[in-house]
């Protein structure tokens, strides 16, 4: 888990200007030719990444600009301990053997595998996943709210003692990539110093060892996974992951090399029509979907769980934070139009707007409790009454705020998410026609989400729910800590400001830190479902942020040129989060995922 950052999507690319898309799509179609002529099996993707020198390999989870750090693909170079399957709720063990939770003792001990290497040679011992872990305290990762300490007591075996006993915790520890001790060891000495003293991360000492450990930048990274990059081949267009062959899973991995194409959506949709890429999780308009399935595509839909919505920024709006207002903006915004025009068949509006997927509202809340949380329908006519309550008046067609101003704002959004700035765009439109100006304007997606950290927006588009888990705690750490107060702290702001101290109509007071730490707390998973039922309440009343639509992929995914073939839709496998544990790099692992016959 990111700390107390979700997961965010796809992470940064540096503009290249009008001609990246044919600079990749000629880097495509010759490394297809090289593929052929030298009958190397090649699996070919796509995402977008940070060339260096902004680009870099501290991979370290929560550090920004690591070269594919934040993309599933990172998974073939830094390995987790486990991947898991959502559907049918198991684990695949990758570097750890064996894990155990003692409900008497309140520990979860992990123990890793025998042999496991570097790829610098070293073995791989619990010293890296306590340095993994003192590393992720100072980047302040949720683990630490449920965590006391970390021990390993051989060089196989790590226990982790809680101070909070839960469940997700589990998670947070069997998916966390482990990294080094041989890159990373300094600063986990420095932070044991620093915690074990009685410091913290408000101290001096504290905010300087924050900073020093995002502003590492080793020369190469350190392999644990099948592959490693090759560093000479990383440019603007694309960058090659070769064989790591003593990495966990070399063995089993049927591709001897993975490319990996550079782009968002309008970068990378050429380089897929013209099947230089096998599979890819962009999301693509409408249009280009229809453009995919006629070249001879599978279009794979796995629930994404998460999606766009609008946030507010409660510092410097101070409108915002009279909850009927926004109440009013959900009401007035049709969620099921903004999906449609969004990414047609694979947008669907929110329903339930309980913090967290539609899809799985009815496995932790009961009918009565679904009963118990308004739906927002679109209803302009609701809106404005809850408008004028708040003190609003309507001036012709235009909204005049209570101090008699026009309501007129700036929505930002990631310019280059295609999908997150159709709904960006149509929030604008439809509030506009509404009587609330909006002007709506794109920001490169790697300064965006900074600038929403720092608090320097009005509205925005940014992430709610998550692709990490499925358990609810994980999505409810995305809506109220990522982008707010307890991790924006991290870019030296408030982001949206929302404190979340609360009194609610339907529960009273209510500290929404303890909610969504209680929500995950806990080895019960009855009780667990009446602290998800809170949070989930205390979210549809509170709307801290307005969630407009739940995404679904529309991942194209090619056969017979170098990938065999694919699951066939039904296969559980295709229920997993393409984001978190992607069914491809499962597949790779596993060895199901075969090249074409004439590449092996």
């Amino acid at each position: 888990m990111p700390s107390k950052t979700a997961l965010t999507r796809r992470r940064v690319l540096e503009l290249l200007g009008a001609g990246a898309a044919g600079s990749v799509l000629l880097a495509a179609c010759g490394q297809s030719k090289q593929a052929q002529e030298s009958k190397v099996a090649e699996f070919h993707g796509g995402t977008d990444y940070v060339v260096p020198p902004k680009g870099h390999f501290n991979l370290l989870t929560g550090v920004t600009d690591g070269i594919l750090s934040d993309s599933y693909f990172v998974d073939l170079v830094i390995a987790p301990s486990a991947m898991y399957k959502w559907k049918e709720r198991e684990w695949v063990p990758m570097l750890a053997e064996k894990w155990n939770l003692d409900k008497a003792a309140n520990t979860f001990t992990l123990t890793l595998k025998q042999g496991l290497k570097w790829s610098d040679g070293k073995p791989i011992t619990s010293k890296d996943v306590l340095t993994t872990f003192w590393c992720l305290r100072v980047m302040r990762n949720v683990s630490w709210d449920y965590l006391e300490k970390v021990e390993a007591p051989d060089e196989q075996t790590v226990v982790f003692t809680m101070k909070r006993p839960s469940t997700v915790l589990e998670r947070y520890v069997l998916r966390q990539q482990i990294v080094s001790d041989a890159s990373y060891g300094t600063f986990a000495k420095q932070a044991e110093e620093l915690f074990g003293g009685g410091g913290d991360l408000d101290s001096p000492e504290g905010k300087k060892l924050n900073t020093d450990l995002q502003a590492f930048r080793p020369e190469k990274a350190i392999a644990s996974g099948a592959f490693d990059y090759d560093y000479k081949s990383i440019t603007n267009a694309q960058l090659t992951f070769v064989k790591n062959e003593t990495g966990y899973g070399a063995d089993k991995v049927a591709f001897d090399k993975v490319v990996v194409f550079n782009g968002e959506t309008a970068d990378i949709t050429p380089v897929v029509l013209s099947k230089d890429v096998d599979y890819a999780t962009h999301g693509f308009p409408p249009a280009t979907e229809k453009q995919l399935g006629s070249k001879g595509f599978r279009i794979i839909r796995p629930p994404v769980y998460s999606g766009p919505a609008l946030l507010f920024n409660l510092d410097k709006v101070a409108e915002f934070k009279d909850l009927r207002v926004r109440q009013a903006l959900a009401y007035a915004i049709d969620r099921t139009e903004n999906g449609e025009v969004s990414l047609g068949e694979s947008g669907k509006g929110v329903k339930f707007m309980a913090g967290f997927s539609d899809n799985l509202v009815p496995e932790w809340l009961s009918a009565e409790e679904q009963g118990k949380l308004a739906t927002y329908d679109h209803d302009p006519d609701r809106a404005a009454a809850l408008l004028t309550s708040a003190g609003w008046k309507k001036s012709g067609k235009t909204w005049q705020k209570p101090d008699g101003k026009p309501a007129t704002y700036e929505l930002i959004f990631p310019g280059e998410y295609v999908d997150w700035a159709a709904a960006g765009t149509n929030v604008g439109q439809q509030l506009t026609a509404f009587g609330i100006a909006i002007e709506p304007r794109g920001v490169n997606h790697i300064q965006q989400p900074i600038d929403v950290d720092k608090g320097n927006f009005q509205l925005a588009i940014q992430g709610w729910g998550t692709s990490s888990h499925p358990h609810p705690h994980f999505a409810f750490v995305q809506d109220l800590f990522t982008h707010n107060i307890p991790t924006a702290a991290n870019n030296g702001g408030r982001g949206m400001g929302f404190e979340l101290a609360q009194t609610t109509e339907a529960l009273g007071k209510v500290d929404l830190e303890k909610v969504v730490l209680e929500a995950g707390e806990g080895l019960d998973e009855a009780q667990q479902k009446k602290n998800v039922t809170t949070a989930s309440i205390a979210f549809n009343e509170l709307l801290p942020m307005l969630p407009l639509f739940e995404r679904y992929g529309n991942n194209p995914a090619l056969e017979g040129v170098r990938v065999d073939k694919w699951p066939a839709d039904g296969d559980p496998l295709l229920m997993n989060s393409p984001y978190a544990d992607n069914f491809t790099i499962m597949l790779m692992y596993s060895g199901e995922l075969k090249p074409v016959a004439t590449s092996g």
